[in-house]
């Protein structure tokens, strides 16, 4: 089977690309490489927008998984314009082009972030979605673009992603368990802003794995699912950081609780897509963080700018201002 994996050199598609070659598929990569090129050796990748993707560089392919996009709420509310883009109209534009290439299946990372601010209640796919941010806006119209392109012949799956922690080659370290774990490490310190919040949080193993499951699914199956390793307030998920700190690395953390508003508060169910695509998460926080101890002398450089998504994003843009 031969795959295309639009992104695919991002923190997700870093992961998951070797997961694919190791399964025997023919995996190409169509990423602009903003944050470096940490693929396995030999992966062929195209170098270029997803945006000006023709339908003759997509013949061929079996399945198109769009991993591309603005990838956070800062990216996001920093360049509005640019996240709607990237975000709602590059897949609605590349599932058209993919159908008319001969693709049979199309397959969107999207997000939990759909489903906005929800009051102690666990979410399915049935739920209202109703994001009130540019980020969770954009992730909810490009589902609607992409599921526009589905029927018989055209299969599309969208997975809706709980925040995805852990160790990636693309390393990131401003998602909340990466960041907590950085900042227990190099400031000796976990801080949360409003403990009460819940999210669903995603190992990136076992967003690799949903990924996966997706891929090898029966053709016959389409539809939403969301995916994700557990629910956790932000609370929970600092002692947790702070207990996994404790007995892998023996440091002694404080911490700083405060009680700051957010209007982003949301768990969900991902029990559809155990029953539809068999997806098992296998990893907690503490197994999140362990796997961060095991491979940290691979990112310990905590001020590279390529951890960080919006700070590259702005050099990006400053670059092409200039230009």
């Amino acid at each position: 089977m031969k795959i295309l994996v639009v992104g695919g050199a991002g923190y997700i598609g870093s992961a998951l690309v070797p997961r694919l070659l190791e399964r025997g598929y023919d995996v190409q990569v169509m990423d602009l490489l903003w944050f470096g090129n940490h693929l396995p050796a030999g992966t062929k990748v195209i170098r270029k927008d997803a945006l000006d993707a023709t339908e003759e560089e997509l013949r061929g392919f079996n399945q198109v998984i769009f991993l591309g996009g603005l990838s956070n709420d800062p990216m996001a509310e920093y360049s509005p314009g640019k996240n709607f883009v990237s975000n709602a109209a590059a897949p609605a534009y590349l599932a058209y082009v993919a159908k008319r290439a001969g693709v049979k299946r199309f397959v969107f990372g999207s997000s939990c972030s759909v489903y906005g601010y929800t009051v102690n209640e666990l979410y399915n796919e049935q739920s209202p979605a109703s994001p009130a941010y540019p980020y969770g806006i954009s992730k909810l119209q490009g589902e609607a673009g992409v599921l526009q392109m589905q029927d018989s012949n055209f299969s599309v799956l969208v997975l809706r992603k709980g925040t995805v922690c852990g160790y990636s080659p693309r390393m990131r370290l401003d998602l909340v368990i990466n960041t907590m774990f950085k900042t227990a490490v190099s400031e000796k310190v976990i801080t949360v802003n409003n403990p009460a919040i819940w999210r669903p949080i995603l190992s990136i193993q076992d967003a690799a794995n949903a990924y996966v499951r997706a891929v090898e699914c029966s053709e016959a199956i389409s539809g939403i699912f969301n995916i994700a390793s557990g629910n956790y307030t932000l609370g929970a998920i600092a002692d947790y950081v702070h207990e996994g700190i404790c007995e892998y690395l023996h440091e002694d953390i404080r911490m700083i609780i405060k009680h700051v508003h957010d209007l982003r508060n949301y768990k969900v169910s991902w029990e559809k897509a155990e029953k539809t695509l068999s997806f098992q998460p296998r990893y907690d926080v503490k197994g999140i963080v362990k796997d961060l101890v095991e491979n940290k002398a691979k990112f310990a450089d905590f001020q590279n700018s390529n951890y960080y998504n919006i700070t590259t994003f702005k050099a990006l843009d400053a670059q092409a201002a200039k230009a």
